[in-house]
């Protein structure tokens, strides 16, 4: 099993990775949920601004001490398990296309599953 500390580490890596991606490439993701920038690109503001939030929170997980750093584990189980419920909903309601929404939330299931064990630190 991995522990607190590594599972902090590793979301903290899938943060900065996704929310660069988003931040500086925002046409690559938004292709990946099935959306076409160029006709639409109305997604790129908000992918931004993901973009950002993550890039942020993923450097919280590794700079932070002590009762801050613990903070920050606390709060990523809430992100992420509304990720991974936002992500299911969108399978569900079919808002995103099917192997988007599936891809989505087996992410945001795994990033929720990585946050409750950086929590038990």
């Amino acid at each position: 099993m991995i522990d607190a500390a590594r599972a902090r580490k590793a979301l903290a890596v899938v943060r900065l990775v996704n929310g660069g991606l988003a931040l500086l490439a925002p046409r690559f993701l938004l292709r990946r949920l099935g959306t076409d920038a160029d006709r639409d690109p109305s997604g790129i503001y908000p992918m931004r601004m993901f973009g950002i939030r993550t890039v942020l929170i993923g450097a919280d997980l590794l700079v932070l001490t002590g009762e801050q750093s613990r903070r920050a584990s606390r709060l990523a189980v809430v992100i992420h398990a509304t990720d991974t419920a936002n992500a299911a909903s969108c399978l569900v309601k079919g808002d995103l296309p099917r192997r988007a929404a599936v891809m989505a939330t087996l992410i945001s299931a795994v990033n929720t599953v990585l946050a409750v064990i950086a929590a038990r630190d």
